[in-house]
């Protein structure tokens, strides 16, 4: 009996159906708003791990200016430079 009174009250159907087309319908639904809020936390922790690797290009760009070892050391390693002296020797290791 309660329950057909409660069907029968227009404000309660009007809430109910308000609540219905929020959660589900609307362009801006709970679930849209979750997952804008992992979207956001993802960016957040990769902002994070940019920044840092920026913080380390820039310690690596100013050691290697400033001291004339670590850049030759830098270009032999990553380029594969020589002196004309030298032969190069590359060792591959195949897992």
């Amino acid at each position: 009996m309660k329950f057909l009174n409660l069907l029968k009250n227009k404000y309660f159907i009007v809430i109910v159906v308000l609540i219905s087309w929020l959660l589900y319908f609307d362009k801006n639904d709970v679930f849209t708003q979750y997952e804008l809020v992992q979207k956001c936390n993802k960016l957040t922790v990769e902002k994070e791990y940019y920044i840092s690797e920026i913080e380390n290009n820039k310690r690596e760009i100013n050691e290697l200016e400033n001291n004339y070892k670590s850049l030759e050391t830098f270009a032999r390693e990553k380029y594969l430079m020589k002196k004309d002296s030298e032969d190069v020797f590359v060792f591959t290791i195949k897992k």
